[in-house]
């Protein structure tokens, strides 16, 4: 009898135990922490040539559209409001995709490019190479430069970071809510 309430207070406990969530569940679970909010960007990259139209300009992203399996950003950058970062599980990691819409709302037709994690990364940092479909819109758009894209997204508390890196160049802006210290 004695085995037997040991036995049931054993499987009781492991009921009661929480299950290993990875660093995938965890960075989605951060995204979601910062469901509703508004945060403002600043550029925290050198300055270069290339990042001229975001520069002197408000940097802004709206976390909304948030789903245990997706989450969809807009970015505006000044009156620009073309841009939505789209993050999504899959059933081997998570993609980061580039939505961008004329004002009338209609597909650009550089659009729907980006990655998929390839590693699991951390809770706080995911990666995402472009995947084949964004090499092959970069090399019929005449961008081929951009088949090398890595793009980053970073979340932590009341903290957004969003990287686009190739060889050559680094582009990242940070977010936060406005007067508040990025915490990471």
């Amino acid at each position: 009898m004695k085995y037997l309430a040991i036995l049931a207070f054993a499987l009781l406990a492991g009921c009661a135990t929480p299950r290993p969530v990875g660093p995938q569940e965890a960075f989605m679970d951060r995204l979601l922490a910062l469901c509703g909010k508004t945060l403002d960007g600043r550029i925290a990259s050198p300055a270069v040539p290339a990042d001229a139209d975001f520069v002197g300009k408000k940097l802004q992203i709206h976390v909304r559209d948030c789903s245990p399996s997706e989450f969809r950003i807009p970015f505006a950058v000044g009156d620009d409001r073309s841009r939505t970062w789209v993050i999504s599980r899959t059933p081997t990691g998570l993609t980061l995709k580039h939505d961008h819409r004329h004002d009338d709302g209609t597909e650009d037709k550089l659009s729907q490019y980006g990655g998929e994690t390839v590693q699991p990364g951390t809770a706080q940092r995911q990666e995402f190479p472009a995947d084949q479909f964004s090499k092959d819109l970069f090399v019929c758009e005449n961008r081929a430069v951009s088949v090398t894209n890595v793009w980053a997204l970073e979340a932590a508390p009341n903290f957004i970071a969003y990287e686009l890196r190739r060889p050559g160049r680094f582009f990242r802006v940070e977010f936060t809510p406005a007067g508040a210290n990025p915490a990471r």
